[in-house]
């Protein structure tokens, strides 16, 4: 299975090793400095881990299994930069340093007391695709400072991220230290995983029963870090491409409105360049219907408004709902008005219910007032009430 997943995780840790490389160009924070290192070091860690490329790296180096001693120890140095990278989020550089100093500290005799013991060990040959189980029989003092080291820092990791995320001043750092945080269960299970290779080794048994689960564990934990590592900055270009998507979703859902609206009053419409930009013709689209919406107060009987809250109401509508409804239900009526060219006497002295705060809610309320129009039973029955007859007054 690793000859599977450790590739994968390694062409992952690579693309945000070089996309890290490209943000480091401009910025060379300690903590983008970290977050190379941290990808750098699991890249090396996986890359190694392919069986392949484990038996080559060994007998490279002239020393037997010598790839199980690196992949663990740049895990250890992978950790060391995630901490550097956490503590200097939740603090200044000042107070991050001295933090993070006795942790580096801790993780540096954990290195040297790893490398101490495995050449100590014996050594029973290269074992590419099961050195973790092999290691438990034959280096068990050795795993086990291995596996608490991991463990201890795996925990400090992500209780960090999570106590950073609810502070975090931007959501998609918020999204991905929750994300972070959101691995340790999975980084415990394969720690788990580990430490029963260790008990089981002391009894003549083999861990192979339980490596794939230790192995998906891992990998899982692995992809999820790395995408909250990055998703702050890519967050900010999701959140983007979303925008365009539903600025476009938008402007094709206030199409209709603004095309019966328009149709019947068109000197609000402006006319723009075919290069116009997408956000400049939804502002337009915006402006052209409420402009219209006024012109047309004089077409719309002042007794819709009423009708159309006692209807809507009864139908469960409030606050906005019930408010676009009623707009809708005050257009439809001026528009057959209009069609027909008899004004009402009398006609509504204000055509706006509700009075959105920005940009944002007048386009999400003229969206709700556009669905109204188009589909809504009240808004039907209301206007079918007062569809003109020949007894209303003319236009004159």
């Amino acid at each position: 299975m690793n000859s599977v997943l450790y590739p994968l995780c390694a062409a992952i840790a690579c693309l945000a090793l070089l996309y890290k490389l490209r943000v480091l160009r401009a910025d060379r924070s300690v903590t983008q400095v970290a977050l190379v290192g941290n990808f750098f070091f699991l890249f090396i860690t996986y890359t190694v881990s392919t069986p392949v490329v484990w038996v080559a790296t060994s007998k490279a180096v002239g020393v037997v299994n010598f790839s199980g001693l690196l992949t663990q120890s740049c895990v250890i140095l992978l950790t060391a930069c995630q901490q550097v990278v956490l503590l200097h989020l939740s603090h200044e550089a000042p107070t991050a340093w001295r933090k993070a100093r006795p942790r580096l500290i801790a993780l540096a005799l954990v290195l040297a007391g790893m490398v101490g013991l495995f050449v100590a060990a014996t050594s029973r040959g290269e074992k590419p695709d099961d050195f973790a189980i092999d290691s438990a029989q034959y280096y068990p003092a050795y795993l086990t400072i291995y596996l608490l080291a991991y463990a201890a820092n795996q925990v400090d990791v992500g209780v960090l991220g999570w106590r950073y995320a609810k502070i975090a001043p931007h959501p998609w750092m918020r999204r991905g230290l929750y994300l972070i945080a959101a691995t340790l269960p999975f980084a415990l299970i394969y720690t788990g995983c580990r430490a029963a290779d260790v008990v089981a080794a002391q009894f003549d048994v083999s861990g192979e029963a339980w490596e794939p689960l230790a192995q998906v564990a891992v990998t899982i934990a692995t992809l999820t870090k790395t995408l909250g590592w990055v998703l702050p900055d890519w967050g900010r270009s999701l959140s983007d491409l979303w925008q365009r998507i539903d600025d476009r979703r938008a402007y094709r859902d206030l199409a209709p409105l603004h095309r019966e609206v328009t149709g019947q009053v068109p000197e609000p419409v402006l006319h723009l360049e075919p290069d116009t930009d997408l956000r400049t013709r939804l502002y337009r689209r915006l402006v052209e219907i409420r402009d219209a919406q006024w012109a047309l107060r004089t077409w719309t009987p002042a007794a819709v408004a009423e009708a159309a809250e006692r209807r809507g109401r009864s139908a469960g509508l409030a606050d906005t709902d019930l408010a676009a409804t009623i707009e809708a239900a005050q257009l439809k009526a001026a528009l057959q008005a209009r069609a027909a060219q008899r004004q009402p006497v009398p006609h509504t002295l204000a055509p706006r219910v509700a009075e959105p705060e920005d940009l944002a809610a007048e386009l999400a309320f003229q969206r709700k007032m556009a669905r109204a129009f188009a589909t809504s039973p009240v808004v039907a029955a209301v206007a079918a009430d007062f569809v003109p007859s020949p007894s209303v007054q003319e236009n004159t």
